[in-house]
């Protein structure tokens, strides 16, 4: 080959590498990958050829993009025998290129792109990202993360938080698919774990490890409950998360539309846990049982309603928060049980249909007859230093 044949051929192959360089760019692949692409692209062209082996070893030089064929037949064990050189001649070369370019390299490239993507979001779940809402229905809302797109079902929406297209929102990746129209991103705002990640976002001390978000309750769109432990005496778990006259928290509260949420401190005294966790509400006593499963928790008469919270909320994300089933009594209910006093509550005598006798239904469903009636509040009269005698005690006039 003389110099200027030579200096042409040189001129090619850096043309070459030149253009797979920016193609790969293009198509946001690695180098190497679309090397790979392309060797895997020329074998399937070059057994299309008439009379071509039965196997080929493409190879190509990543520096100089010089590429050989090594041609193999297969004998009847299935090995590759008879190794030789089949490398095309430069036209025909450029004729197998172009063949593979037209027919295999657009959908070698896509995969390999599907696989790019995959990739880099297969190792993501748990995380947190900022998308734009394409289209929202009553099945799913799609998500514009940049390169591609994510799912958010129906069931990993916030009731009544309908988001509208083109409105930016944050959502936690809850498992990454694999498809043929490349990777399936399924993102939730539901998830406990975003409340994690956005803590994580706008708190310093717990993205630094320095605060822990020890454990969390959620009832989506409602309120949340987080328990937060500091590794550092000198600092304050609940301050650090709450901020500046309440900076921090009030952006992920931002984030979530307003959503209350509870800030407690953990502690590892299981009884002191669980009367912080039904924060806002003041207690008076925890006890617990022998397996530490289940515990009565007794408040101060007008905490009571705010220690349940509206239709049993607080007291439900207390018992999720802590891990234990929480059974709520006023001080007065306590003190009842305790000494065998016995409250009723309000109802009606009532005849009996069939006996005529006189039953007291209660407005709790539950019925009792005369002499229970009689015997119970002679109990009751007992520990009552007032009380009257049980003849006294009788049903409402004309009921007997």
């Amino acid at each position: 080959m003389s110099n200027a044949d030579k200096n042409n051929a040189d001129k090619n192959n850096l043309d070459k590498l030149e253009a797979i360089r920016h193609l790969a760019n293009e198509k946001n692949i690695s180098v190497e990958t679309l090397l790979q692409v392309i060797v895997e692209a020329l074998a399937t062209a070059y057994k299309r050829r008439p009379g071509s082996a039965e196997e080929v070893e493409v190879g190509l030089d990543p520096d100089t993009i010089e590429i050989s064929f090594m041609a193999y037949d297969i004998d009847e064990d299935g090995n590759w025998v008879n190794p030789r050189d089949d490398t095309p001649d430069a036209g025909e070369l450029g004729r197998i290129m172009a063949q593979t370019f037209r027919q295999v390299m657009g959908q070698r490239i896509r995969e390999a792109e599907r696989d790019k993507k995959f990739e880099e979001y297969a190792n993501r779940e748990g995380d947190v990202v900022t998308g734009i809402i394409q289209q929202n229905d009553n099945r799913y809302a799609l998500l514009d993360l940049g390169k591609v797109e994510a799912l958010m079902p129906q069931s990993e929406q916030v009731p009544f938080e309908r988001a509208t297209a083109g409105t930016r929102v944050k959502a936690y990746i809850v498992e990454v698919r694999r498809s043929d129209k490349g990777p399936q991103i399924v993102v939730s705002r539901t998830h406990p774990g975003l409340i994690k990640r956005l803590f994580e976002l706008e708190v310093p001390e717990i993205a630094d490890g320095v605060v822990e978000i020890k454990a969390c309750a959620r009832e989506p769109g409602h309120r949340t409950k987080i328990a937060v432990h500091s590794n550092d005496s000198n600092v304050d778990p609940v301050g650090a998360c709450v901020g500046a006259r309440g900076g921090r928290v009030r952006m992920v509260v931002n984030e979530l539309n307003q959503e209350k949420i509870d800030i407690i401190p953990f502690s590892d005294d299981l009884a002191d846990f669980i009367a912080k966790a039904l924060s806002p509400a003041k207690v008076t006593q925890v006890l617990l049982s022998d397996d530490r499963s289940q515990a009565d928790v007794i408040v101060p008469d007008f905490q009571l309603p705010l220690a349940i919270g509206k239709e049993g909320q607080n007291a439900r994300l207390a018992a999720r928060l802590v891990g234990v089933r929480i059974d709520i009594k006023s001080e007065t209910q306590h003190y009842n049980e305790v000494n065998g006093i016995i409250e009723y509550a309000e109802g009606e005598w009532v005849a009996n249909a069939e006996t005529g006798a006189q039953e007291f239904h209660a407005g709790d469903g539950s019925i009792m007859s005369l002499e229970e009636w009689e015997k119970a509040t002679a109990l009751d009269a007992v520990d009552e230093p007032d009380a009257v005698d049980v003849e006294d005690v009788t049903p409402p006039e004309g009921e007997v």
